[in-house]
C-alpha cells in the first residue's frame, strides 16, 4: 500500500519525512538496549572505581562481590530489558507496519508516537526506582551473603558508603545520560511520524508525561550537586574518622567536631547555594518558557498583538525575537489578505487605484505612493491616482526615469537617496515642493509574468528608509495588486463588450429579436421596433405566434425549424405584411440562441429591410464599399453621370491561370476564383477601392470615383501590397489543404479618364475609360517580364502623398504610345523571408542603373551583381545585368535613351 496515498501530510512534514533517515522496529530497539547496556555498564565501572580507590575492599570481598553481585546484576539488567521491550511495544508495532511499506490505522499510529514521546521519561523512572532499587539491593546482598558465607568482613561503613553510591550517585547519573541519550536517539523517529496532520489523537496526548524545565533542573540540582556532595562529604568525615583510629592518634571526638562542623556547614552552604541557584535558574527559564508558551496560546486564539520582550541576551533571547519577528509577518501576511479581500470587492479601476495605493502607504509606512499601469499602444505608463499630489492623470514613456527603468528590466530600485541617481528625474519636486528623500520602485508582473505596472513608493517614515522586509511585503503584495487589477480590466471589459453589444444592437440598422425557447418575445432593438411599427411596451413578452399570425405566419414557422432542426433559416426579399395592408421587402435570417455551455437558449430573427433605399445601398455593397455607397446615395446618384477626373486605376491577374483551370475543371475554377476574389475584393474595399468588374481571373479597381481625394494614388498602392500579403496567407491554407499556390501580378496607372454609367439602356456599368486605364493593364503584363509583383507607373508615385517603399524599375514605352514612362515596383509587401536583404539589394540596383543610363555598362555590371549577390532571386538586377552585357557586345546607338521599347501587350 502507498502511504502517501493514504495520508495527506503537510509542506513541512514532506519534508521531514523526506530528510530524516530513521532506523526500522528492529535496529531502533537493539539501540535502546545498547543504551541502558552502556549505561549500566558505565554505572558499574564507576561505582567499582570508587570503591577500589576509597572503599579498601580486600581481595576476598572483591571475589565476594563478583560472586554474589553477578547474579543481581543479571537479574535487574534483564528484567530492564524486559520492561524496555514492553514499554516499546506500541512504537515497535507501528515502525513495523512502516518498514513494510504498510500504513497504520490512525489509533495505532498515535499510539506509537505517544511511546516515542514518553520513552525518555520512562527509562528515567525505570533507571531511577526500580534499577537503583534492584541495583543496591544487589550490592547490599552480595556483601551481607560474603560476610555470611565467606567470612569477608564487610565493615559497616563499607557497606553504608558502597550502596550510597549506587543510590545516591550511580544511579542518577546513569538516568540522566540514558534520558538525553534515548531523547537524542528517538528524535527522528518523532520527527519521521510527527511529520502527518493530527498524526497524535487527544486520548493518547492526554496520556504524555509533561516533564517541566523547572522539574528537570531541581533534579540535576538535588542528584548530580548536592546529593554527590553531601556523599562526598561523608566519605570524607569516614575516611577521616577511620585515619584517626588506624594511626592511633590522640585525637578525641571532640577535637574532631569543629572539622565535621566545618565540612557539615559547607556541605550545608553549598547545597543551599546550589538550591537555591536551580530554583532561580528554574524560574528564570521557566518564567521565559511560561511567556513564549503564553504567547503562543494566545496565538492560537487568533490574537495577533502579541509581542514579547526582550530582557536578556541568552538564548531566550534569540527565541523572543524569532518569535516577534514571526507574529509582525504574521500580521503583515494576515493585514494583506484583508487588504486584498477588501481591494476584490472594488472593480472600478480609478477607485482601485486610488485604495491600492492608500493601502500601499499603510503597509510600508510611506508618505505617499504611486501605481503606474503600463499602456502598450502609446508605450507610457500612466495613473489616474497619485497620493499627496492634486494630479488627475501622469503620463510618462515607459523607459523615462526610474519607473521606466524598473518597467523595462523588471529590476527592483531601492534608493536612499533618489537625487543622486541619474534615472530620478527632479523636476516632479521642483514643482510641486516635495523632497523625495527615499524610493521603492517595483514592478508588477501579471500570472503570466508579463509586466503590467509599476508600483512607487516614497519617503518611509522610520529612519533608515526602505528595507529588504520591505521589498518582500512589496513583492507580496504586488502578485495581489495584479490579481485585482486584471480583474478590474476583465470586469471593464465585459462592461465595454456588453455596452458595446448594446450599442450595436441600439445602432444596427437591421432589426434584431429574440425569442425563449417558449416562443415569447423578450428583446428586440430600436430598428427592429421601427421595422414592425410598433413600441417595445407592445412587443416584448408577446407569443411570437400571437404576434406574426396571421399575416406572417412564414416567420413563426422559421421559428419552428430553426427549434426543431438547430440548423439556420434564411428568407430572402419576402414581403412583411402588416394589418393596414402595408408591407415592407425584407431578408430573414433566424438562427438558434446558444449560452457559453452551448445550450439552446432560444432563437435570435435578423430583419433586414430592403425596401428603396436598402434595396439600393444593398446593390452597391457588392461593388463598393459601405462608405463610398453611403456617400454616392448622398448625393442622389449624380456622381454616376459620365465625366472627366483624375482617378489611380489598378489591374490584377492571375498567373498561368490558364493551365490552372484546365487541371481544376468547371466547379474547381469557380471555387478558386470565388476564394481568391473573397479575399482581394476585401481588401480594395478597405482603402475606398470601387469594384469596376471581373474580366475573367482579372480585377479592375478604380481609386478617386466617383469621388477623388488627396490619396487615391497612395490608397491604389496600399491596396497592391494588401493583396500581395493577403495571397500568402491564402496560399498558405492551399497548400495546406493539398492546393496549388498561386500567383499575380498587379499593375497601377494614374491620369485623366472618362467615368461614368456606360451601355444600353438596359444594362449600365460603371466604368472608366481612357490611357491611364491601358497603361495600368499594359504594366500588369510587364510584371511578367520584369519578374516583379507589382509595377506603378510615374504618374501614380508622382500623385503619392504618403511615404513608400519603392525603386524605379526602367524607362517603357509601350504599345501603341511614343512617349516613355517610368515604372516603379511598390516593395513595403515583402518581408525580410521573402526579400532578404532588400535595402542593400536596392541601393546596389539604383546605382547600377544610374551608371546604365550613363552608358557606364561595365560600372553597371559591378553594381547588379552586388545585388544579385545581396540577393540571388532579384530579377531586375540580372535582367539589366544581361543587357550590360549585350550592350558591352553590341553598344547601343549614340541616341540611345535607355528607354526600353514593349512590342508586347
Amino acid at each position: 500500500m502507498d502511504i502517501s496515498a493514504q495520508i495527506s501530510p503537510t509542506a513541512r512534514g514532506l519534508k521531514a519525512a523526506r530528510d530524516t533517515a530513521y532506523p526500522s522496529s528492529r535496529q531502533l530497539l537493539l539501540r535502546l538496549f545498547w543504551i541502558y547496556v552502556a549505561g549500566g555498564t558505565a554505572g558499574v565501572g564507576v561505582t567499582m572505581l570508587l570503591a577500589l580507590l576509597g572503599y579498601e575492599f580486600t581481595v576476598q570481598q572483591w571475589i565476594a562481590v563478583g560472586i554474589f553481585g553477578t547474579p543481581g546484576i543479571l537479574i535487574y539488567t534483564l528484567f530492564d530489558l524486559w520492561l524496555i521491550a514492553r514499554h516499546y511495544r506500541p512504537l515497535g508495532d507501528v515502525l513495523t507496519l512502516l518498514d513494510q511499506g504498510r500504513m497504520p490505522d490512525p489509533a495505532t499510529h498515535s499510539r506509537g508516537l505517544a511511546c516515542a514521546l514518553n520513552l525518555p521519561f520512562l527509562s528515567f523512572v525505570r533507571i531511577s526506582l526500580p534499577h537503583a532499587c534492584g541495583a543496591a539491593a544487589t550490592g547490599l546482598s552480595a556483601m551481607l551473603f560474603g560476610n555470611w558465607l565467606l567470612d569477608t568482613q564487610f565493615a559497616v561503613w563499607q557497606i553504608v558508603i558502597f550502596n550510597s553510591t549506587i543510590v545516591l550517585f550511580a544511579a542518577p547519573a546513569h538516568a540522566i545520560v540514558e534520558f538525553f541519550a534515548l531523547s537524542r536517539a528517538l528524535s527522528p523517529v518523532i520527527r519521521r511520524l510527527s511529520a502527518y496532520e493530527d498524526a497524535l489523537l487527544p486520548e493518547d496526548a492526554a496520556k504524555l508525561f509533561a516533564v517541566r524545565l523547572r522539574n528537570k533542573l531541581s533534579y540535576l540540582a538535588v542528584f548530580v550537586s548536592t546529593l554527590p556532595t553531601i556523599f562526598i562529604a561523608a566519605s570524607i568525615i569516614l575516611k577521616l574518622n577511620l585515619l584517626v583510629e588506624e594511626l592511633r592518634l590522640p585525637v578525641s571526638d571532640a577535637d574532631l567536631q569543629p572539622i565535621w562542623l566545618w565540612i557539615g556547614s559547607a556541605v550545608l552552604i553549598v547545597s543551599l547555594g546550589s538550591l537555591v541557584m536551580s530554583v532561580l535558574t528554574a524560574n528564570e527559564v521557566t518564567r521565559s518558557a511560561r511567556q513564549l508558551v503564553d504567547a503562543m496560546k494566545s496565538v492560537e486564539k487568533g490574537e495577533l498583538d502579541v509581542q514579547l520582550t526582550v530582557t536578556g541576551t541568552d538564548e531566550y533571547a534569540e527565541i523572543f525575537r524569532g518569535f516577534n519577528l514571526m507574529i509582525t509577518g504574521l500580521r503583515d501576511e494576515v493585514a494583506m489578505l484583508e487588504l486584498t479581500h477588501d481591494l476584490s470587492r472594488e472593480l472600478h479601476i480609478d477607485t482601485l487605484i486610488a485604495r491600492i495605493m492608500g493601502a500601499t502607504t499603510e503597509l510600508l509606512d510611506a508618505d505617499r505612493a504611486t501605481l503606474l499601469l503600463h499602456d502598450p499602444k502609446p508605450r507610457e505608463l500612466w495613473s489616474r491616482y497619485a497620493d499627496g499630489l492634486g494630479t488627475t492623470e501622469i503620463r510618462i514613456p515607459d523607459t523615462s526615469g526610474v519607473a521606466g527603468d524598473v518597467f523595462m528590466t523588471g529590476i527592483t530600485a531601492n534608493l536612499d537617496d533618489p537625487y543622486s541617481d541619474p534615472r530620478f528625474n527632479q523636476d516632479v519636486d521642483k514643482r510641486t515642493g516635495y523632497r523625495t528623500m527615499n524610493m521603492l520602485c517595483m514592478a508588477v508582473p501579471n500570472k503570466s509574468g508579463e509586466r503590467i505596472a509599476v508600483i512607487q513608493v516614497l519617503n518611509k517614515q522610520r529612519p533608515g528608509g526602505f528595507t529588504a522586509k520591505d521589498e518582500t511585503r512589496l513583492m507580496a503584495f504586488s502578485s495581489q495588486i495584479a490579481i485585482t487589477l486584471e480583474n478590474a480590466n476583465l470586469f471593464d471589459e465585459v462592461l465595454t463588450i456588453s455596452n458595446y453589444n448594446e450599442n450595436i444592437r441600439a445602432s444596427s440598422s437591421n432589426g434584431i429579436l429574440t425569442v425563449d425557447m417558449d416562443g415569447i418575445i423578450t428583446t428586440a432593438n430600436q430598428a427592429a421596433l421601427d421595422i414592425l411599427r410598433t413600441s417595445e411596451h407592445e412587443l416584448i413578452n408577446r407569443s411570437a405566434i400571437e404576434w406574426f399570425e396571421p399575416h406572417n405566419q412564414w416567420i413563426v414557422d422559421a421559428i419552428d425549424r430553426v427549434r426543431d432542426t438547430g440548423a439556420r433559416d434564411i428568407s430572402v426579399d419576402t414581403p412583411l405584411l402588416f394589418a393596414e395592408g402595408r408591407d415592407a421587402s425584407v431578408n430573414l435570417k433566424v438562427a438558434p440562441l446558444h449560452d457559453q455551455e452551448n445550450q439552446v437558449l432560444g432563437t435570435l430573427l435578423l430583419i433586414e429591410d430592403i425596401s428603396n433605399e436598402q434595396r439600393v445601398k444593398a446593390t452597391m455593397a457588392r461593388f463598393m464599399s459601405k462608405e463610398v455607397a453611403d456617400q454616392l446615395l448622398a448625393s442622389d446618384g449624380g456622381q454616376l453621370e459620365g465625366k472627366s477626373q483624375r482617378i489611380s486605376i489598378l489591374f490584377s491577374d492571375i498567373r498561368g491561370f490558364t493551365g490552372l483551370s484546365e487541371s481544376l475543371g468547371a466547379t474547381g475554377t469557380v471555387s478558386l476564383l470565388n476564394e481568391y476574389f473573397e479575399e482581394m475584393v476585401e481588401v480594395v474595399f478597405r482603402h475606398r477601392g470601387i469594384l469596376d468588374k471581373y474580366i475573367g481571373d482579372a480585377i479592375m479597381a478604380l481609386f478617386g470615383a466617383p469621388f477623388t481625394s488627396d490619396v487615391d494614388a497612395d490608397n491604389a498602392v496600399a491596396v497592391a501590397n494588401e493583396m500581395m500579403a493577403a495571397l500568402r496567407i491564402l496560399n498558405q491554407r492551399r497548400i495546406s489543404a493539398g492546393g496549388a499556390a498561386l500567383d499575380i501580378g498587379i499593375g497601377i496607372g494614374t491620369g485623366e479618364a472618362v467615368i461614368g454609367n456606360i451601355g444600353s439602356t438596359k444594362r449600365l456599368e460603371y466604368t472608366a475609360i481612357g490611357d491611364c486605364v491601358n497603361m495600368s493593364s499594359r504594366l500588369e503584363g510587364a510584371t511578367k517580364q520584369y519578374g516583379v509583383p507589382i509595377l506603378i507607373s510615374e504618374f501614380t508615385v508622382a500623385d503619392l502623398r504618403h511615404p513608400a517603399k519603392l525603386r524605379e524599375i526602367d524607362l517603357i514605352r509601350v504599345k501603341g504610345k511614343d512617349n516613355p514612362v517610368a515604372v516603379f515596383e511598390a516593395l513595403d509587401h515583402y518581408t525580410p523571408e521573402i526579400f532578404p536583404n532588400l535595402d542593400d539589394t536596392v541601393a546596389a540596383f539604383n546605382a547600377g542603373m544610374r551608371h546604365y543610363r550613363s552608358r557606364q555598362f561595365s560600372v553597371a555590371q559591378t553594381y547588379f551583381k552586388d545585388a544579385l549577390n545581396a540577393h540571388p532571386g532579384d530579377r531586375p538586377s540580372r535582367i539589366f545585368l544581361e543587357r550590360c552585357a549585350a550592350f558591352l557586345n553590341s553598344p547601343p546607338p549614340a541616341n540611345w535613351d535607355g528607354v526600353w521599347t514593349m512590342t508586347d501587350k
